[in-house]
């Protein structure tokens, strides 16, 4: 089962996949502001927020767990936004549903197979629920040893959930690191998508390289690429007017 958060009822369907480690409630403010103009659905991936566990997991599997919910909301096509690891499902789905999907956008991450990079995350993680720590802060304290950038740790501590007296991770990150080899691999395509779709890049990111343009191109025959100045992989919580901005304008066009 996946669980979502639904803003507005009015204009066409919007729906919005976070990233690893994400939930729904990453997207409430942009949400609250495309919701006079679509109606917007923002979904927990499974192993996320309320979603159920799913384990092993692959793209074409989650895509078919969106494809689930997207038929239990009697959505006939929607207008589809993921955001990193949400991005590369976003893609799958697309891919496997093209009659679902009206227009895609793919937010900082590109078809291709990454190199790991959250091992210390991981680590963190587990090492937060070791210690079973009472406050936010401790928690924190906890998970610098793990990661020095605090906006980094501010967004893996909004999955903290209180459990009796203590606080613990409220992502099944036991499964998403088992899984980890698969949710680096690029999506599975057999044949090019040709629905109109939007690459939003962070400047400083390098989750969309320019090596990455030829297999990009190769996949997606109908693309737009925009880059946000003066961001990172996290661009739509950095600059979430100007990438609210971008989503509507190409949406509406």
């Amino acid at each position: 089962m996946i669980f979502h958060k639904q803003y507005g009822s009015q204009g066409p369907a919007l729906v919005v996949i976070h990233g690893l480690f994400g939930n729904a409630d990453n997207w409430h403010t942009l949400a609250q502001s495309w919701a006079d103009t679509f109606t917007v659905y923002c979904l927990d991936l499974p192993n996320h927020g309320r979603s159920d566990t799913l384990s092993p997991l692959d793209y074409p599997l989650l895509a078919q767990q969106v494809a689930s919910w997207v038929d239990a909301q009697q959505l006939s096509q929607c207008f589809l936004l993921g955001h990193s690891m949400g991005g590369k499902v976003a893609m799958q789905f697309a891919h496997d549903h093209p009659n679902r999907v009206t227009k895609l956008i793919v937010a900082d991450i590109a078809p291709v197979t990454y190199q790991g990079s959250h091992q210390q995350i991981f680590a963190g993680l587990h090492a937060i629920d070791a210690a079973k720590p009472t406050t936010r802060q401790q928690a924190d304290a906890i998970l610098a040893d793990y990661e020095d950038n605090r906006g980094v740790r501010q967004f893996l501590l909004k999955s903290l959930v209180r459990e009796q007296d203590h606080l613990r991770i409220g992502i099944n990150y036991p499964a998403l690191e088992q899984d980890y080899k698969q949710i680096l691999n690029a999506p599975s395509f057999a044949r090019p998508i040709e629905i109109p779709t939007l690459f939003i890049k962070g400047e400083h990111s390098n989750y969309i390289l320019p090596e990455y343009a030829d297999v990009t191109q190769r996949w997606f025959h109908n693309i737009q690429v925009k880059i946000i100045p003066g961001t990172g992989h996290w661009l739509h919580a950095e600059k979430p007017q100007v990438f609210g901005s971008l989503v509507k304008r190409f949406l509406t066009t």
